[in-house]
């Protein structure tokens, strides 16, 4: 009878887990492609999900960062990213972030609380945690790479992080579907005891041939860089997923969220693009 009832349980959670990645899968893509203004809108949406469910797990451990402040300072983050990837303005324009952090240390002196440090240390690694990938965001599709890039012509080219998701969802659901099949060896069972080495592998190899598909589409960069660009979303996603179930155990939740049935929260469903995210930019930039 237990065993009958799991399997109706677990037969409903990937029933959920299915819509709602569908679904999921439909808004990004509409995003995406439909204008600059919704890709955007994306990024700052994902951003301010991710920050608002980190700022929970936080406060579930008797610790208070101060959100609101730590929201405006993510959303000027991403605001000046925005302008930085249009040429609005040069790099030099994020000095301006100074301001928001002193204001920060100024007001914890008016808090009648034993637990300043801790306070301000998750204010701004919550920051850090969420702001500093999403501020990417812009620039993966306002970029100056390839060969199809005009001098001097504003270049909006959302594909690169379209094929950025296509790489993430195919390890992620080539890691949970052959990991509930065949997974056996965990991969930290410390921190996340779902996870096993023979998922990691299947999504591995899924991305692999993902990123062959995808660079008969984008041409540039060549088939060797796209291997290596699934080969970082693989490692730093899985790396990015035990970081924040860490997290989560730390605050003795099972979810960030709740707001995607099947998945949990938007921390649950984008965790993996907050490590990977930042590497796969840093490594098209380099050779763009």
């Amino acid at each position: 009878m237990m065993i009958l009832k799991k399997r109706n349980s677990d037969l409903k959670n990937i029933y959920k887990r299915t819509i709602t990645g569908g679904l999921l899968v439909i808004i990004i893509l509409a995003a995406l492609w439909l204008h600059p203004v919704s890709y955007l809108l994306l990024g700052a949406v994902l951003l301010a999900g991710s920050l608002y469910e980190y700022y929970r797990l936080v406060a579930r451990t008797g610790i208070s960062p101060r959100r609101t402040a730590g929201f405006l300072t993510a959303g000027l983050s991403y605001i000046l990213s925005v302008m930085v990837s249009l040429g609005k303005a040069g790099p030099s324009i994020f000095i301006v972030l100074f301001l928001p952090v002193f204001f920060i240390m100024a007001a914890e002196l008016q808090r009648k609380n034993e637990y300043h440090l801790n306070n301000l240390a998750h204010t701004f690694f919550g920051v850090l945690y969420t702001a500093l990938p999403f501020c990417v965001f812009p620039f993966m599709a306002f970029n100056s790479w390839g060969p199809e890039t005009s001098a001097g012509a504003l270049n909006f080219n959302p594909r690169y992080m379209l094929a950025f998701f296509m790489l993430s969802w195919s390890f992620d659901t080539g890691a949970y579907i052959f990991g509930s099949w065949l997974g056996k060896n965990k991969l930290q069972d410390r921190i996340s005891p779902e996870k096993t080495w023979e998922g990691f592998f299947a999504g591995f190899i899924i991305s692999l041939l993902t990123a062959w598909l995808i660079s008969g589409w984008i041409t540039w960069p060549d088939l060797t860089d796209w291997l290596i660009v699934a080969v970082i979303i693989s490692t730093a996603g899985t790396i990015g997923d035990l970081i924040e179930s860490m997290f989560k155990r730390n605050a003795g939740v099972k979810d960030s969220g709740s707001l995607l049935p099947g998945h949990g929260g938007v921390l649950d469903r984008f965790d993996s693009l907050i490590i990977s995210l930042p590497l796969v930019y840093v490594f098209l930039a380099l050779f763009g």
